[in-house]
């Protein structure tokens, strides 16, 4: 991917299907919505029951007896002993190999040079991986109850951090760079972070609402667990896993990486080595920022999404029961955020992103601390998580947008970009929360049987973290340097274009001149199409041709025709 051989994505075949140069919807609903999704389905659904499916699964022939519930059930706990104590440290040690992949991840991303981008193609070649790795997690084998199971920690281990340290960072780097990448159209960026931070929360849904379906109906329950059928069942995410993630290769662009190739910035063919990244990053006050906002943001999500499941435990003796409770819990978490992505784009793009994610997260504050002082009230606690997820979701849709707007900033200061060490950082960050919350939770609440530990988990630690992250946007104000940002890089690239004898093209042009070239070779494709299809059918090409010119003249007719009432409906609003 790096040498100077013509390169295997210069074949036709491994060409990007986004030819626009606009962010358009078949790019937004592909690459950014349907790819992520796919891609992220696994850890979605480790998220939430990968810790549980270790203790009542994996381990469930250990499990003792160690008391009576109000049911008249018995309580079933691991003992006090290795694998209690695996079970704590092993994710927590896994942190430190998930950090190391996620920055060798991000070099290797910097110092990639192909026609495909510089993170394309790594989610390439993590669509193997990541399925391969999902699976691997299942086809563990279990102890016989008796003896201590130092293969099965062993494998477990393993596995956990092929799919953790290896898989999951090449994947979530370079997904995680698209976006600054993408475009340097500041509305279509934020709509682009949009998009794949919605899929990251329909996957915590499907996590969340429809896999305990999958559980009960299908796996057996957590009474009677089928180890056979947790491993058919991430066979076949395995299988979406890896086409999916093909799919989003196929569906995404790099229109940034595009300019920058095109244009001679100094430093554009010279490796940029990490003590240069890690300066440029660290003397910037913003990044630093969003960084912290992220890793408080993106942990007590993680303490959330774990402790769920045994923190609604509490609710078994309800009608809805535990599982009832998780899913309509699940659900009201997640329809709010739904709702949300139609209107946080728009008000971010009148009012700002700092100030649209600033109230956010009072908003989360506020149904963080009615869920927490009403914990043991199921509809209380339903209320504040809703309001929770609703004050979250700005932050949630715009991060990647803001952070991309911060590496433009500091593109503007140094005149190199720090996508690759940047991204590496925040899916290290992303990627780590996991282990150190499921080996944290574990440690502090005995493997989910202490329910003050587990409402900490669940409401009190998300609740604080947003309180801080109010305190943290007051200062981003980025924004507001950003046209003066555009200017300054694009003075640099005019600059250094003269000087070196190069025709100067403004990237708009370019990008328009590609569109026309597109367009016109599209056009072309089609009418060699009508004509072997005339020749197969008999039929007279003219007159198919001027069927099909008529039919797109009303087409745009009938657009200018819309455009022209809603202008006109807009201006009289304005007259009044």
């Amino acid at each position: 991917m790096t040498g100077t051989k013509k390169s295997l994505f210069e074949k036709p075949i491994l060409s990007s299907k986004i030819k626009s140069a606009n962010v358009k919807f078949k790019e937004m609903l592909f690459g950014y919505f349907l790819g992520p999704f796919g891609a992220l389905l696994a850890n979605g659904i480790f998220t939430s029951f990968l810790n549980r499916y270790w203790t009542d699964v994996l381990f469930a022939n250990y499990r003792i007896q160690t008391g009576i519930d109000e049911q008249g059930k018995a309580i079933m706990e691991l003992p006090d002993g290795a694998i209690k104590t695996f079970l704590a440290l092993m994710p927590i040690l896994s942190a430190i190999l998930i950090v190391v992949g996620n920055l060798v991840v991000g070099q290797l991303i910097e110092r990639t040079k192909s026609k495909a981008g510089k993170a394309r193609p790594w989610i390439l070649l993590s669509s193997i991986l990541l399925a391969v790795a999902c699976v691997g997690m299942f086809v563990i084998p279990m102890g016989n109850g008796t003896a201590t199971p130092v293969l099965t920690m062993v494998l477990t281990a393993i596995a956990y951090n092929i799919y953790y340290s290896i898989a999951y960072p090449m994947y979530n780097t370079a997904n995680s760079t698209l976006v600054p990448l993408s475009t340097r159209n500041g509305n279509q960026r934020g709509l682009l972070a949009s998009f794949s931070n919605f899929a990251s929360i329909a996957v915590m849904g499907a996590g969340g609402m429809v896999f305990p379906m999958i559980i009960a109906w299908f796996m057996g329950g957590w009474e009677t667990p089928n180890k056979t059928a947790w491993m058919i069942a991430f066979i076949a995410i395995g299988i979406v896993t890896f086409l999916f993630t093909v799919m989003q290769y196929y569906f995404t662009r790099e229109r940034v990486t595009e300019e920058i190739s095109a244009t001679p910035v100094s430093g554009n063919n010279e490796k940029i080595s990490l003590g240069k990244q890690v300066k440029g990053v660290t003397t910037c006050k913003y990044w630093w920022i969003v960084i912290v906002f992220f890793l408080l943001y993106n942990t007590g999500g993680m303490f959330k999404n774990i402790s769920i499941t045994y923190f609604c435990d509490r609710f078994a003796n309800t009608p809805l029961g535990g599982d009832g409770a998780m899913s309509i819990i699940n659900i009201l978490g997640a329809v709010p955020m739904a709702v949300a992505m139609a209107f946080i784009w728009p008000l971010s793009a009148k009012f700002g992103k700092r100030i649209v994610v600033l109230v956010g997260c009072i908003v989360a504050a506020a149904g963080g601390l009615l869920a927490g002082f009403f914990a043991n009230n199921f509809y209380v606690v339903a209320t504040g998580v809703a309001i929770k997820s609703l004050g979250s979701s700005p932050a949630c849709y715009m991060i990647l947008a803001m952070i991309a707007d911060v590496l433009d900033h500091i593109e503007a200061k140094r005149g190199y970009r720090c996508d690759g060490f940047t991204m590496s950082i925040y899916s290290s960050l992303m990627a780590v929360a996991t282990p150190l919350a499921t080996g944290i939770f574990n440690a502090i609440s005995g493997g989910g049987s202490k329910t003050v530990a587990v409402t900490v988990s669940y409401i009190w630690i998300e609740t604080i973290a947003y309180i801080a992250c109010v305190v943290l946007m007051i200062f981003f104000g980025v924004e507001k340097l950003l046209k003066k940002d555009r200017e300054t890089i694009l003075g640099r690239q005019k600059e250094e274009a003269l000087a070196a004898g190069i025709e100067w093209i403004e990237p708009e042009e370019r990008l328009r001149r590609e569109q026309e070239e597109a367009d016109r070779v599209a056009e072309e494709a089609r009418k060699a199409e009508l004509k072997a299809r005339c020749e197969k059918k008999g039929l007279n090409y003219e007159e198919e041709e001027a069927k099909f010119e008529e039919a797109r003249e009303r087409k745009r007719a009938a657009a200018e025709a819309k455009k022209a009432a809603k202008e006109a409906k807009k201006n009289g609003k304005k007259e009044q």
